[in-house]
């Protein structure tokens, strides 16, 4: 059985398979290697998470996964008393949300390699864009995100990945690192362009190299075709490992 690597995460995890996502890169990385799985949720914040840990990561599990990267925040960051404030998650919630997530996921695998990722920084202008073009007049004036509060949550998932000893990628922080970070890595003001998913597939498979999970260092599941004689076949799957 190929090992299996799970993406849990919001919309930006549920898009990551779309055509220049980084859930299609690691995919296409791991090809014959790992078993990339897409389970984003979007819409989804840190509470309504934690009642799918039973269902995506059963602690009965024979195989579970090598490893997972959870990447939550951007819905918990949602403004009280704003339009998205349903999704709002008071933030010291959100990180014992994470918290109790982390624990599931050891209780699953004590060697599941888990890799924390912040919620991308927010371009407000860009937001009151989007919804101007779905809402016109209606709209309202007042973002229902702000990049500001959006750093605290993020703020908060470094400290746990510190704390936990976990590998994080702070990408609040990263991609403001680049100038005119807001059209180039945002598509509306929250989800990722080609070039922003790029930026989160980079930095995961950074993590995955310096760990134990390089995809040139893992076998292929079964034999290259190379190898395969054409005239005895058989011969190169009688191998244990290939």
């Amino acid at each position: 059985m190929r090992p299996q690597i799970v993406l849990f995460g919001d919309s930006i995890t549920e898009q990551s398979f779309r055509a220049g996502g980084w859930g299609a890169s690691l995919a296409d990385t791991y090809s014959r290697k790992a078993d990339v799985v897409n389970r984003g949720y979007g819409g989804y914040n840190t509470r309504w998470a934690l009642f799918l840990l039973h269902h995506l990561f059963p602690l009965s599990s024979a195989t579970p996964p090598v490893a997972a990267t959870i990447f939550l925040g951007a819905n918990d960051a949602a403004l009280s008393g704003r339009t998205s404030e349903r999704q709002h998650v008071p933030t010291e919630e959100y990180k014992e949300n994470l918290r109790r997530i982390v624990r599931h996921l050891k209780e699953c695998s004590p060697t599941m390699l888990l890799v924390l990722i912040t919620p991308p920084p927010v371009d407000e202008f860009g937001r009151k864009e989007y919804a101007s073009s779905l809402y016109g007049d209606k709209a309202m004036e007042l973002p229902e995100r702000t990049n500001q509060v959006t750093g605290v949550y993020a703020k908060q998932c470094i400290e746990l990945a510190k704390e936990l000893d976990l590998p994080s990628i702070d990408l609040w922080s990263k991609m403001q690192e680049t100038e005119g970070w807001q059209k180039k890595f945002l598509s509306d003001g929250l989800h990722l362009t080609a070039e922003g998913n790029a930026v989160v597939y980079r930095e995961v498979l950074k993590i995955f190299n310096d760990a134990w999970l390089s995809a040139p260092e893992m076998p292929y599941d079964f034999p290259h075709h190379s190898v395969i004689d054409e005239k005895n076949p058989e011969k190169a799957f009688q191998q244990q490992c290939f």
